[in-house]
């Protein structure tokens, strides 16, 4: 179905990486890409001027690393990790890369959520391609 599959993960569940990655194959075609995005959070300014210089890179560096282990032995998905704000960052991917689907993992919403809105509720709005939630 897909050629180019977007599967947004939050390193802090992880847990949810696994079935994503199950449904993007399922809606890939064969020898489509499949690639697996974090987004780092940017440190607001106030913060970020009491931290090294070389603070952003060496924060990108790890998370790079925790994902590759994290995908293991996932051979068929490339790892890539941007900074800025989940939502914002995912649909802005998405564009550049000229993606045919998001597959995203979302959690039950809360009282929050309803105000707020969440990462999975930000790319649904404001995706240019197909996006498949996932509970």
């Amino acid at each position: 179905m897909y050629k180019k599959v977007l599967v947004p993960v939050a390193l802090d569940h992880s847990d949810s990486l696994k079935a994503a990655l199950a449904v993007a194959r399922l809606l890939s075609d064969d020898g489509a890409v499949v690639t697996v995005l974090n987004v780092i959070e940017q440190v607001p300014g106030y913060v970020d001027m009491y931290l090294p210089e070389s603070h952003s890179e060496v924060r990108k560096s790890e998370v790079e690393i925790e994902l590759e282990a994290e995908l293991g032995s996932v051979l068929d998905a490339k790892p890539v990790v941007v900074s800025g704000r989940a939502g914002s960052a995912i649909v802005d991917y998405a564009v550049k890369h000229e993606f045919d689907c998001i597959v995203i993992a979302s959690h039950r919403p809360g009282l929050a959520d309803y105000f707020l809105g969440s990462t999975a509720a930000r790319v649904v709005r404001h995706a240019p391609c197909s996006v498949h939630v996932i509970r």
